[in-house]
């Protein structure tokens, strides 16, 4: 156990240092979300009508109470069969932001959907919302940083 202490402590200055140093190249910038999928045979079509009729309007709206800064959807041509075609991106101020949960932006999130959907019943939301996974699968989300590099002085 005595040995252990003695690794970590050099490990733990080692990550400090490293991370100072990285600093000194770069200053961080805003986070971002970026959820990839692949639309099924036949339902690129349906899955971008549904984005717009239902994506857009409540992303314009989580981005004027402030609860992102932007959104974003990118299309990719697919390499292969298991690649993505669609990726929905969100920004956010900070990686606190993107990852921590907040009651508050849910309770305002959810107030959104209500809004939307022209309904308070949860069971009513989750089936019109539900409509998404029949047009496209789900692949993956990546946690991206924006830098700003530093000029060499």
């Amino acid at each position: 156990m005595k040995q252990f202490k003695v690794l970590l402590v050099p490990m733990f200055f080692l990550v400090l240092v490293a991370s100072a140093f990285a600093q000194e190249h770069y200053t961080e910038g805003n986070a971002r979300v970026v959820s990839f999928y692949r639309t099924n045979p036949g339902q690129f079509d349906t899955y971008m009508k549904y984005l717009r009729a239902n994506f857009l309007p409540q992303q314009e709206e989580a981005k004027k109470q402030g609860l992102i800064l932007d959104y974003y959807v990118l299309l990719n041509q697919p390499s292969n069969p298991d690649d993505w075609d669609v990726a929905v991106g969100f920004i956010y101020k900070s990686f606190g932001d993107a990852l921590d949960y907040n009651q508050g932006n849910a309770d305002k999130m959810k107030e959104i959907q209500e809004k939307h959907f022209k309904t308070k019943d949860e069971d009513k939301i989750r089936d019109l919302m539900a409509k998404r996974f029949d047009m496209r699968t789900f692949l993956g989300v990546k946690y991206i940083r924006e830098i700003s590099l530093k000029p060499m002085n």
